[in-house]
């Protein structure tokens, strides 16, 4: 663990309040807050909601090829049997593969859109290196749900994440309805770091990427910040966006209806921002969970060279 100041301390053995942020949320200042794709309304709302939500940013044919990829992945026994790939705690089925952007060069071009790419630029204030990949899937009937959390929280505490200059995309490889465990954030709620109580158990992300116990706020901070904040569960069409703050906290439910619901993550993280030891932990996770290694800024893949120059515009 780092033994200097921790600016959000966390995993502690006797309850503190909620602090407020001691980080911007839009990391461009100045001048180069406009050099991206968001204009003012776009960067105004980010700031107020902690995230931002796109409808079918990309069409159905561009998402429809990436599946087949993912059946051939469920193949792979290899890799099934490997610790990237976590399974359903009742049903048994893949929950989440990690290192999406290292499997395959489809989901790694994904990640290099100009589009997504010059907003996450934009949002930081920096160059940006893939922090964590991962896909979450929920299949009908019997997919689990996810806790409130805040991702920074644990990003802080078990990987030694310094500040909130992280963003995370998730994209809707499925439709997202109601009815199939949406993604659901409390709008304003990355203005306040809510520290958990509990100390880090030793190689605690064995059992926490399939139901997370510590790391979890206490239920009155969540009821105040929902009070304040509402929830909102962004759905829409397979190929829409979210962009979300990364001490944004979110929860799912349950997939109690028969559609699946599959959405793939990827978080962006400031160059200047790389990870040091663990604030709040025993031991550094793995590098599929928590790139290391390899920071070297992201260089845009243009599928789209037609829209790399245009704007875009956020529902919410």
């Amino acid at each position: 663990m780092v033994d200097h100041l921790d600016p959000y301390p966390t995993r502690l053995t006797e309850y503190r309040a909620p602090l407020q942020r001691r980080d911007p949320v839009v990391h461009a200042r100045n001048q180069r807050r406009w050099e991206g794709p968001l204009d003012e309304v776009a960067l105004s709302r980010y700031e107020r909601d902690g995230f931002l939500w796109f409808d079918g940013f990309f069409s159905r044919d561009r998402i429809e090829p990436f599946f087949e990829e993912l059946k051939e992945m469920a193949n792979d026994e290899s890799l099934m049997r490997s610790e990237q790939v976590i399974q359903d705690p009742n049903s048994g089925a893949i929950r989440s593969v990690f290192g999406m952007h290292q499997l395959s060069e489809h989901f790694d071009r994904l990640t290099r859109d100009p589009r997504i790419l010059g907003m996450v630029r934009q949002l930081l204030g920096s160059e940006v290196y893939i922090h964590q990949s991962r896909i979450n899937d929920k299949y009908g009937f019997q997919g689990s749900g996810f806790d409130w959390h805040s991702d920074f929280e644990t990003w802080h505490a078990e990987d030694g994440m310094p500040r909130m200059r992280a963003v995370s995309a998730s994209l809707m490889l499925t439709d997202n309805s109601e009815f199939n465990g949406p993604l659901m954030l409390i709008p304003g709620s990355h203005r306040q770091f809510v520290p958990c109580m509990g100390e880090t158990p030793e190689a605690n992300w064995r059992e926490s990427l399939k139901a997370q116990k510590v790391g979890v706020p206490d239920q009155q901070a969540l009821a105040s910040l929902a009070e304040h904040g509402g929830i909102q569960a962004p759905k829409g069409p397979a190929g829409s966006l979210l962009l979300f703050e990364c001490n944004t906290l979110h929860a799912s439910n349950e997939n109690m209806s028969p559609w699946p619901r599959s959405n793939l993550f990827f978080v962006y993280n400031s160059v200047d921002n790389a990870l040091e030891e663990p604030y709040a932990a025993p031991s550094r996770r793995p590098e599929f969970l928590a790139t290391r290694g390899d920071i070297e800024p992201l260089t845009m893949h243009d599928d789209f060279p037609e829209l790399s120059g245009q704007g875009v515009d956020p529902l919410r």
